[in-house]
């Protein structure tokens, strides 16, 4: 596939980006199955396609600023940040957000990480402050030869 130029500088230019701000959530904030259950339901109802501003995938939450033209993709909604997530861990039906991402769009809206986190999380009652923290186990003893 050949890639013109320009999204190439495009690519780059949103790379680099001043505006855009990413912060690991260290210990990793955690959903319990309950509220993980919620969460999800909730954005499934709020989905872009139908008149929300979630776009929930299993490893990926968007959230733009309106909802996408019926049937088509994005045209003119402005994403304002992602939440990286993983399905199943720590447990089968638990949820781990592990990364968030505002947008300079979003910085410019007045969106923090904590803001699109606490607002992802209260479809399932909870907040960033207030949601369980994944354990930080103590890191392995280095490999070594008997000899």
């Amino acid at each position: 596939m050949l890639v013109s130029v320009n999204e190439l500088e495009i690519l780059a230019s949103e790379a680099y980006d001043d505006g855009v701000v990413t912060e690991v959530i260290r210990p990793a904030a955690v959903l319990p199955e309950e509220a993980a259950r919620a969460a999800l339901v909730e954005m499934a109802v709020r989905d872009v396609r139908n008149g929300g501003m979630w776009d929930a995938e299993p490893n990926i939450w968007r959230r733009y600023d309106r909802p996408f033209e019926p049937g088509g993709p994005p045209s003119g909604a402005e994403l304002i940040g992602s939440m990286q997530v993983a399905y199943g861990t720590p447990t089968r039906y638990e949820i781990t957000i592990y990364r968030a991402t505002i947008t300079r769009f979003g910085t410019e809206q007045g969106w923090t990480v904590e803001s699109l986190c606490d607002e992802a999380l209260g479809f399932g009652g909870l907040d960033l402050a207030s949601c369980p923290r994944a354990a930080l186990l103590p890191a392995p003893r280095p490999f070594r030869l008997e000899s």
